[in-house]
């Protein structure tokens, strides 16, 4: 029988593996090959087992919960999607923010463009950001003394390598933000913005209720889709910046009421 240097046969293996990702949500091949004491193929062949028999599913670097659910895809996968379109909407979400003000940023891919686009905004100092994504703060710290960034605490989730509940909401409750820029997985004129995982969904809520203005970012992938998570009906938020849309399903927010930013329409103004 297969074995591992702790002592576990595959079938044992098998269902820590599959207790880790049940668990976590995510699970990344390097990280259960450490933790099992085994070798990264082994476990890629424990993916593949698990995944015959329908009990996981593989991701790029890992495995997901196998729930028949609109899989949340990991960080570093969704990166590289749509690089265009989430550079564009970075940089016209960041020049809506002025020096001294306070900008939740969420976590997420688009979001981590904003935060690059900021930075190259060498007139603004004085500025604010609260974040509960690991990769946007480390993105940031470039820019302190300039910019003050402050981590929310909580449970760290792997897959966005973000912050939840319980903890993160308590920071967010104690400031009163001038604008905050929301992700999310789906944005739709019936359904309003949503999105694929709940504990985010629930922090997502609290960061509309602390800014002043909200903007939804989302890239044209996510016009149209609808998920489980409801952050909030359409007319919660100032505004959608989006880029790589086609015409009619901009044209149906539009219509049922939601202010539509272009990023790539350089002359599109900042609704009021």
């Amino acid at each position: 029988m297969e074995s591992t240097p702790s002592g576990l046969d595959a079938r044992r293996r098998r269902d820590r593996i599959l207790a880790i990702v049940e668990t976590h949500g995510f699970a990344r091949t390097a990280d259960l090959a450490r933790q099992l004491g085994t070798s990264e193929v082994t476990v890629r062949s424990d993916f593949a087992a698990l995944e015959a028999d329908g009990r996981l599913t593989r991701v790029h670097g890992g495995a997901l919960p196998s729930t028949g659910a609109p899989v949340e895809r990991p960080f570093e996968e969704v990166q590289a999607t749509g690089a265009e379109a989430k550079r564009a909407i970075g940089v016209r979400a960041a020049s809506l923010v002025r020096s001294g003000q306070c900008v939740v940023l969420d976590v997420g891919t688009t979001t981590t463009r904003i935060a690059e686009a900021l930075l190259e905004r060498t007139d603004l100092t004085d500025v604010t950001v609260v974040t509960n994504g690991l990769t946007i703060a480390l993105a940031l710290e470039r820019a302190v003394p300039r910019f003050t960034v402050i981590v929310t605490g909580g449970t760290l989730r792997p897959l966005q390598h973000s912050l939840v509940n319980p903890l993160a909401q308590s920071v967010f409750e104690t400031v009163t933000a001038d604008l905050a820029f929301l992700g999310c997985t789906g944005v739709d004129a019936s359904h309003g913005v949503t999105n694929v995982n709940l504990p985010e969904t629930d922090l997502k809520r609290v960061m509309v209720r602390v800014a002043r203005r909200s903007y939804v970012v989302a890239d044209g992938s996510k016009i149209g889709t609808a998920h489980l998570g409801v952050i909030g009906p359409l007319a919660s938020f100032d505004g959608l910046i989006t880029a790589g849309a086609d015409a009619s399903s901009i044209d149906e927010l539009r219509a049922a009421g939601l202010a539509v930013i272009e990023a790539d329409t350089p002359d599109e103004k900042e609704p009021t």
